[in-house]
Parts: structure tokens; C-alpha cells; sequence
């Protein structure tokens, strides 16, 4: 792949937290979550700069089902949630910690997103769900120069999906690393992949490809 100067690249982990893989089986597992953290780690190889998201909730969130609000229901009232959701990422626990491979001191920049408990954000770049109320993060990567941002994280259907968009509506040209992925369902991550190509997204397999 023609890359251009490594300076101009940065590597996004994306939500590859412990909540979104088996090892949390009560929260929102993805299957093979946690198997991402070396083609994290090998993307981060061609970047300057390495960025990361978390999902940071509390017990207090607005949005967490329970015995008379079932997953997935819709929610009225708050323009920053849609759905209701298990608990999951909660500060302090397992699930919210990063996936086994992954070291916390290796970011140049993190994003905590969901610590408000009247939102519910997906994408990494934005607290609400209009993509109004910045995280930092693009202002940060163009600060620093940043022009193409690797990606992978948890999940491609939801969380790196919105991320990436954000990150092309920002201007960034964006490569998905499809081995430091995981997704929920093959319709949705279908869907998903389509929406991104449709953006301008690039693929490829895995990290060994950038070198090519």
C-alpha cells in the first residue's frame, strides 16, 4: 500500500475494551474480542502517534436496562440515547479495561466516551449522538499534523463504524484494518463495510499489507 510519510499517520484503537469480548460474558460480548490486540499492536507500527477510545460508564447511566426495560427498547426523552443497554465498561471494573496485548501507557491520546450519564455516544469523536459536542480527538489529530488514521477496535457494526465516519466527515483519509476488527452479526457488518466503502473508507486484510 502507498502510505504516505509516517509522521502524517496515526493508529486508532477503537473501544478494544474487555467489555466487548468473552472474557466479560455478562456484558456485550463479541466473539474473538479479545484476539485483536496484535494486529492492534502491528498497525501502530507504520504511525506516528497512536490514539485510543473507551467506553466510560457509570451505574448511574440513564440508558441501562433492567428488569422492566429490556435491551435494545427504545428510550424518549433524551436527545443523547436511543436504546437501552446492559451494563457494560463501567469505570473501575474488568470490562472497562483494555483487551489483553494492549498496553495503556503506549497512547498519546485517549478518549473517554459515555461518562455522562445522560449520553450514550458510539463514534469516538463526538459525546452526542448529532456529532456536535467534540471529544478532542480530530482537533488533536490535526493538530499534530495527522492526514491518514489506521483503524481497528470493537465493534465494526457499531462503534468503529461510527468512528470512521466521523473521521472521514473530519477529513482524514482512513484505512480499516479488517484483522484488528470484530463485529456482532454478518448482516450488520456487512452493512457496515458498505457504508464506509461508500465513504471512502480503504481496506485491507491486515497489518502486514501496509508494507507492501
Amino acid at each position: 500500500m502507498n502510505l504516505p510519510d509516517k509522521k502524517y499517520i496515526a493508529s486508532f484503537d477503537i473501544d478494544a475494551q474487555c467489555t466487548f469480548t468473552p472474557i466479560c460474558p455478562e456484558e456485550l460480548p463479541v466473539a474473538e474480542g479479545d484476539t485483536i490486540a496484535d494486529e492492534l499492536n502491528a498497525q501502530a507500527q507504520y504511525a506516528s502517534l497512536r490514539v485510543a477510545s473507551r467506553d466510560a460508564h457509570s451505574m448511574s447511566a440513564l440508558w441501562l436496562s433492567d428488569a422492566d426495560h429490556a435491551p435494545l427498547s427504545p428510550i424518549e426523552g433524551y436527545p443523547d440515547l436511543d436504546i437501552r443497554w446492559p451494563a457494560h465498561a463501567i469505570i473501575g471494573t474488568k470490562g472497562f479495561e483494555f483487551i489483553p496485548g494492549l498496553d495503556g501507557t503506549a497512547y498519546d491520546f485517549q478518549v473517554f466516551k459515555g461518562i455522562e450519564p445522560d449520553k450514550h455516544p458510539y463514534g469516538a469523536c463526538y459525546h452526542d449522538l448529532k456529532n456536535t459536542l467534540s471529544t478532542g480527538v480530530i482537533e488533536y489529530l490535526h493538530q499534530q499534523g495527522i492526514t491518514t488514521v489506521i483503524c481497528g477496535g470493537l465493534a465494526t457494526d457499531y462503534c468503529v463504524k461510527n468512528t470512521v465516519l466521523q473521521l472521514r466527515a473530519a477529513g482524514f483519509e482512513v484505512i480499516l484494518n479488517k484483522a484488528a476488527c470484530r463485529g456482532i452479526a454478518p448482516d450488520t457488518i456487512a452493512a457496515a463495510m458498505e457504508e464506509m466503502a461508500q465513504a471512502g473508507v480503504q481496506f485491507i486484510d491486515n497489518a502486514a499489507t501496509l508494507g507492501c
